[in-house]
């Protein structure tokens, strides 16, 4: 008798589903199942799929999906519905995929079943409470699981999954390294439990081993079926006294990466609705770890970029004290553009370099090598801060000119300041980058006008003029990357106002503790509640360079001094001499006087622009002296021609200079010096300052 008439007896028929051309093949008695003519017929999945009902098709197809994943048994009850739309019978539908190459059709059988009792609802593989919990878990899963940043993460959130109905109570991740099977964290097991698992080849008969190796789930419902499937690796299972187990690949674009574990202490049968649940966490957990793989390896990368490009600043050096701080944008690799380095220079002198390439990408990173090694070269030949700008301009600019397939050429800006540790002098040469600030012994914190040329890398043949400073005992200076002034919605103005208000408060005499409060203030979650509180808090580098030099804090404060040259080609320098001044007298009590000041300074300097061919140098200084403090301020030319007091007319618009000198200034006078001559003035703080004083 053949095998068809057989099936035809029992009421079974037999079916193919062909999924590359849609095509259903039924046999006589499964065509009648379904309430067609009892003889073969081949149907569109469309035909079929109207003869059951909805809700039933949409859960067998999941089922069916999950057994074309796995190779494993489909099963799953249907009911038939006829044209009236009536129920004329349920059926069970038994199925499995032929052969192992993806799109393979299935072959099965389908069989009437008893229609269910009075009071009994028709089980489908599915139920809705059942579903509804199913759904809400596998959300919940794949947001925390796509949260998850770093290896470790992903397993903690693996491990904290409640599944609805038949949670597993140990987890262990395996990862694949070679040809060896590796633990990658676990979960409900002891310290150490995962020693004889670990190192093991993939070619054990171990259920994870096989499950890395073909990328098959292996369901194992109960010890005697383990013990029976994997009779060698049992003993090691047999001691953790579990009574399920689920192994599942991890595969991520058709590539497996390790294998899953979850075990139970309770029996489960791993019904497809369970199977489904295990294969779909399986998947977000392997693209987690994937996820989080590349994360890790990009951090490496950028740790290691970060450390192979920025300097440790060194030992320390007699009278000086030195920090530094590199933060790096949060956009991709974390490193950029910015950078800072120190110098040991022959004589005892040490250079210290701020700069910024622009851009935040890996590009960015490689110049920012290149450019700090160049500069090393330079400074280290004895060339002087011009001079080392000067070639570095011409070393960026050739190697960057014409590299539209690398996009663009690109500019960097810069800060080159030579020090004497044993004179405090500064020599300081700038190409487009922010200017110093000095913080002074009394807490006073003043913006260092420095002359300066353009980025390097835009003009081959730039200037980069040199500007003298002295750092006093006791003073602080900081240079910096616009990133530190500008994160967080700030311009550079209002990002000065910020840095300037905590190099005030900074009370310590640690320069690690003031360079960490400089970058929390910017990165910090207090932060957040000062101007733009909704803006990237990473969204540029930042470098940040402080130099102090030490001194005797016994002893009195030296002068508060500013020093700038204002040149003839620079006229608008003029507001950053009153500019200056002001910052200078911030804490001066009699307001009328710093106007005065400011007044006298603007007229002084302006004069000497309008009737010399030299520049201006302004040198103030607020020198304590008894109860009161005194302000002399003097501005040095090279003309040897002195001024004189003149009587301007009511509609003059020069020549009142001296007058108001004489007016306002409680000294003033002309010093002829040995080329040119200095034009000077004094103001005496009144005693009723003293308790204004900050």
């Amino acid at each position: 008798m053949r095998t068809e008439d057989i099936l035809a007896a029992i009421a079974t028929g037999l079916w193919r589903w062909d999924d590359s051309s849609g095509i259903v093949t039924l046999d006589a008695e499964a065509a009648r199942l379904l309430g067609l003519p009892a003889e073969p017929v081949g149907l569109t999945e469309a035909a079929v799929r109207s003869r059951f009902h909805p809700a039933d098709w949409n859960e067998n197809g999941g089922v069916v999906g999950l057994a074309r994943a796995e190779g494993t048994l489909a099963e799953s009850r249907l009911r038939v519905m006829g044209p009236d739309g009536t129920v004329i019978r349920t059926v069970r539908s038994r199925a499995k995929p032929l052969g192992g190459e993806a799109g393979r059709p299935l072959v099965g059988t389908i069989q009437e079943v008893a229609e269910p009792g009075p009071g009994m609802a028709a089980r489908t593989p599915v139920t809705g409470d059942w579903r509804r919990s199913r759904e809400a878990f596998l959300l919940d899963a794949g947001r925390a699981l796509a949260e998850a940043r770093s290896t470790a993460e992903v397993l903690r959130v693996a491990a904290s999954l409640s599944m609805p109905g038949f949670s597993p109570d140990g987890l262990a991740v395996f990862g694949v390294a070679g040809d060896r099977l590796t633990v990658t964290g676990h979960h409900g097991h002891g310290e150490g439990d995962e020693g004889p698992f670990t190192e093991m080849s993939l070619d054990t008969d171990y259920p994870a081993a096989e499950a890395a190796r073909t990328g098959r789930a292996i369901y194992l419902p109960t010890p005697a079926e383990y013990k029976r499937r994997f009779p060698l690796t049992w003993p090691l299972a047999q001691r953790f006294g579990r009574e399920s187990w689920a192994f599942l690949p991890l595969t991520v674009a058709g590539r497996t990466m390790g294998a899953w574990m979850a075990a139970f202490e309770h029996p489960v049968a791993f019904t497809p609705d369970e199977r489904s649940v295990l294969t779909t966490v399986a998947r977000m957990l392997a693209q987690a770890l994937a996820r989080a793989g590349v994360a890790e390896s990009e951090r490496e990368l950028s740790l290691g970029l970060q450390r192979t490009m920025m300097p440790a600043l060194g030992p320390g050096i007699p009278g000086l004290s030195v920090a530094g701080r590199y933060v790096p944008t949060g956009g991709g690799l974390e490193i950029g553009g910015d950078w800072y380095d120190m110098i040991q220079l022959p004589g005892g002198r040490i250079a210290l370099v701020i700069g910024d390439v622009q851009g935040h990408d890996v590009r960015a990173a490689g110049l920012m090598g290149q450019l700090r090694i160049a500069l090393r070269a330079y400074a280290s030949e004895g060339h002087r801060p011009d001079a080392v700008l000067s070639r570095a301009s011409r070393f960026l600019h050739g190697i960057t000119d014409g590299a539209d397939d690398l996009g663009g050429p690109r500019f960097a800006t810069c800060l080159y300041l030579e020090v004497d540790p044993d004179t405090g002098t500064l020599d300081i040469a700038r190409a487009g980058h922010p200017e110093p600030a000095v913080r002074t012994a009394d807490g006073t914190v003043l913006q260092q006008p420095t002359a300066g040329g353009l980025p390097l890398g835009i003009d081959p043949d730039s200037d980069y003029p040199t500007t003298r400073l002295r750092l006093e005992p006791g003073e602080t200076l900081m240079v910096c990357t616009d990133g530190l002034l500008e994160t967080g919605g700030h311009d550079l103005d209002s990002g000065w106002e910020r840095v300037r208000s905590l190099l005030e408060q900074h009370g310590g005499t640690s320069l690690e503790e003031l360079a960490d409060r400089l970058v929390e203030a910017v990165h910090g979650p207090g932060s957040h509640h000062t101007t733009g509180p909704l803006a990237d808090r990473r969204e540029d580098d930042i470098a940040v360079l402080l130099l102090s030099r030490t001194g005797d804090r016994t002893a009195p404060p030296p002068p508060r001094r500013t020093v700038m040259t204002v040149a003839q080609a620079e006229p608008e320098r003029i507001a950053d001499a009153r500019r200056q001044l002001r910052q200078l007298l911030h804490d001066w009590a009699d307001e009328d006087q710093v106007d005065s000041a400011v007044l006298m300074v603007s007229e002084m300097v302006t004069n000497t622009l309008i009737h010399t061919d030299g520049d201006a140098l302004l040198v103030a200084e607020v020198v304590s002296g008894g109860e009161a403090r005194r302000l002399r301020v003097e501005v040095t030319d090279a003309s040897d021609e002195l001024p004189h007091k003149r009587h301007p007319g009511e509609l003059a618009s020069s020549g009142r200079g001296l007058i108001l000198m004489e007016m306002l200034a409680h000294a003033w006078g002309v010093d002829p010096r040995g080329e040119g001559k200095s034009i000077w003035f004094e103001l005496h703080e009144p005693p009723s300052g003293d308790g204004s004083r900050a």
